[in-house]
């Protein structure tokens, strides 16, 4: 009994019963002033109206307000910092951040220290970055609608949510359009990134050396690069949307042991998913469809298991070069691939003869792109028909013993589908055409 009264005690002497609503007017410098003043746990009330200056906030306090009430960093360094644990701003408009890319000047910045961080309902407009969270552990990034700039470099521009070492991140629900990538976490990890919209980025998500987290629920449209997951581990990829991405729609490079599953990539990239040098992922449940190519799958992966997913009207289902067979079907249950002319005599939705999404004349064409001018001459389509009748002459590649018949639905609600068209219209002139997402350089 004494220990729970101690406790108790403790509990009550820690707790800021000295908090208190305070309203702080619109103008240079009153923000500082008011935060300087402030108890922790204060609730600072924000009026309409511009407050001009960078401010940090050092102790635990919540500022809120409408979002007509605007902090403007008028152009010098980080408008917003929090250097405090238990900070949350909420229902403002911050802009005016300094341009300086080493400094990582940003609308908000969350310092290591600065746990719980809650970053919620604001417009965060106009800024190099968006959202930085650079160190805080558990922060929270709700619901924000994030806009970049739009210098004519890419690499000029700052990210809309950045997570740098800062494990247990939660960014949900936040709108996010122009700048470089919409999230870009590195060096982090057990993070959450859900049901957030991505339009014309460089990259939706991009993933550098970030362990044990979730990327779900998400939405790119008519960016670069939908979700790049790059020298990670124990990753989840699920129930994303990628449409009308222009180069990649989901990109694993030397990532392991990830799951991707219940993904829709549709609307013309160059590739719907590309699988470098990664191994032991499980990738199933995906529709892939009308893109150059299906997937590109290269550079040793090893140990990956494909099943439940649908190819459909891509112009080459698969690209894959390699000596040996690999299989893609997992217990008695392979992919729909939308150019298979398969029958189920049986009834138990599984096509009664395998199927090899390549042969030697699709190996020929990846390495002479020249050799395509053949491809409707009467001996390739010949070559073609005997590789077909006689599969022992088929060089090593992708057998899948036990094609689907259906394939899997993946819904895309009206919004998204009317963005999804816009952005098809102006892919030609999108400035993400002239990225190259291979050159690892530029990451």
């Amino acid at each position: 009994m004494l220990r729970v009264l101690t406790l108790m005690l403790t509990l009550l002497v820690a707790l800021p019963l000295w908090a208190a609503e305070i309203a702080v007017p619109a103008g240079q410098g009153t923000l500082a002033k008011a935060i300087a003043g402030a108890q922790p746990g204060d609730v600072l009330m924000l009026s309409e109206g511009r407050y001009e200056g960078a401010i940090t906030i050092d102790r635990p306090l919540t500022l809120t307000g409408p979002q007509t009430a605007m902090i403007d960093g008028m152009g010098q360094g980080t408008v917003v910092t929090i250097d405090a644990p238990d900070v949350t701003l909420r229902g403002l408009t911050v802009t005016g951040s300094g341009m300086d890319s080493e400094a990582l000047d940003a609308g908000v910045k969350i310092l290591k220290g600065a746990d719980r961080a809650v970053v919620a309902d604001n417009r965060v407009i106009g800024n190099l970055h968006g959202v930085d969270v650079h160190g805080g552990r558990d922060a929270q990034v709700l619901r924000n609608t994030i806009e970049g700039t739009r210098q004519a470099r890419v690499n000029d521009r700052g990210n809309g949510i950045y997570v740098w070492n800062s494990p247990g991140t939660l960014v949900e629900g936040n709108s996010v359009r122009w700048g470089r990538d919409g999230i870009f976490s590195n060096a982090s990890r057990t993070g959450t990134y859900r049901n957030n919209l991505f339009r014309d980025l460089r990259f939706a998500v991009h993933y550098m050396y970030t362990n044990d987290s979730e990327v779900s629920g998400n939405v790119s449209i008519g960016n670069g690069l939908g979700y790049a997951i790059m020298f990670s581990n124990n990753i989840i990829v699920k129930d994303n949307l990628s449409l009308s991405d222009i180069s990649h729609g989901v990109m694993l490079n030397y990532a392991n042991n990830a799951e991707v599953s219940g993904n829709l990539v549709r609307g013309g990239a160059n590739r719907c998913t590309f699988i470098y040098n990664a191994h032991k992922n499980l990738i199933y449940n995906n529709r892939f469809e009308g893109c150059e190519i299906g997937i590109h799958f290269t550079a040793g992966s090893e140990r990956n298991v494909l099943t439940g997913n649908a190819f459909i009207g891509n112009r080459e289902q698969v690209k894959y070069v390699g000596t040996r067979d690999i299989e893609w079907s997992f217990e008695g249950r392979g992919n729909y691939w939308s150019d298979h002319p398969g029958f189920d005599l049986g009834g138990d939705g599984i096509a009664d003869s395998p199927f090899r999404p390549n042969d030697l004349m699709d190996h020929i064409l990846w390495s002479q792109p020249a050799a395509r001018l053949l491809t409707g001459a009467p001996a390739v389509q010949l070559i073609r028909w005997a590789q077909s009748s006689f599969p022992a002459t088929l060089p090593g590649g992708v057998v899948d013993s036990a094609p689907l018949m259906t394939a899997p639905q993946i819904a895309v609600p009206e919004d998204y589908a009317a963005m999804e068209a816009e952005a098809a219209v102006r892919r030609d002139e999108s400035d993400m055409n002239d990225i190259d997402v291979n050159d690892l350089s530029s990451h």
